[in-house]
């Protein structure tokens, strides 16, 4: 394979996502466990949920590809430009998506697997094929599927579901609608000339900053609760504070400014927000685990 063909099938799977999905899973793992998590749970874990986050990557660029060559922000996608076939694409994506399943299978748990098998249809079936053309609360719905992997992460290490677990998926589910209702403000036009109903084409954009604030006051209350629960200790809440506080601004301000830029400056923040938060619950929870 030359490595131009190479890069092409790399991005498909959506690589600086899939980095975020699986650094999300691997500190549930952490998370699960008192000390260290077992290695080939943990090993077989972070490869088979990499793999299936790529596999959906690359069905999301299949089933979108006619619009993906309609959006500036998209025409450049592999299938979008005529560098890559439907049919290699599809027969890449299932490749994947079946090593991922036979990884999770032989190395973690079945429970693991059937709850990423369903994240996987959730993302790209359920949302990329249906309700991100039917709803304006598409991203609401089908954060569900984005919200998992810190419980897949958690799940492959213990072999079952546990309320901290669901914790970590209400934090990223609660997260998702104004990090991704920012980006698409910027975008606004784009989903529009792609019929694609997100919030700020269906109701306008002003509407769009309100509901990203009270979005936004939801995930300050939420992501406290690793702290009230007795979760997480003082390092997590001392720096989840200060995130929250960063996310509250941006949100204050895009109720104010006009500025065409800052919707992007808050969706960018939003990931910054993200994986740092999970880092101070990580280092939180060893913090506690080897000195209290």
């Amino acid at each position: 394979m030359r490595a131009s063909t190479f890069h092409q099938y790399l991005l498909l799977c959506k690589p600086r996502v899939v980095v975020l999905i699986v650094f999300t899973a691997v500190v549930g793992m952490f998370l699960a466990v008192p000390g260290w998590p077992p290695l080939l749970p943990f090993i077989a874990g972070t490869l088979g949920i990499g793999l299936a986050a790529s596999s959906a990557a690359a069905i999301n660029h299949l089933l979108d590809a006619r619009t993906d060559a309609r959006m500036r922000r998209t025409r450049n996608r592999p299938l979008a430009t005529g560098q890559l076939q439907e049919h290699d694409v599809l027969v890449f994506a299932l490749s994947l998506g079946l090593l991922a399943m036979a990884v999770l299978v032989t190395g973690t748990n079945m429970l693991t697997a059937v709850l990423t098998f369903l994240s996987l249809i959730g993302y790209a079936i359920v949302y990329t094929a249906w309700l991100k053309r039917a709803t304006p609360q598409n991203i609401v719905i089908g954060g569900a599927a984005g919200a998992a992997p810190p419980v897949l992460g958690w799940v492959a290490v213990t072999g079952n579901l546990d309320p901290q677990a669901i914790l970590l998926f209400l934090i990223i589910f609660t997260w998702t609608p104004p990090h991704f209702w920012a980006l698409a403000i910027y975008r606004r036009e784009e989903y529009a000339s792609v019929d694609i109903p997100m919030l700020p084409v269906t109701h306008g954009a002003a509407f769009t900053r309100l509901q990203i604030l009270l979005y936004t006051i939801l995930l300050v209350i939420v992501t406290t609760l690793p702290y009230l629960t007795g979760m997480s200790g003082a390092v997590y809440l001392s720096g989840v504070t200060v995130l929250n506080l960063g996310f509250l601004w941006y949100a204050l301000r895009m109720m104010r400014s006009k500025d065409i830029l800052l919707p992007m400056h808050t969706f960018a923040f939003s990931i910054t927000y993200l994986m740092v938060l999970f880092f101070f619950l990580l280092v939180d929870h060893y913090v506690m685990t080897f000195i209290f």
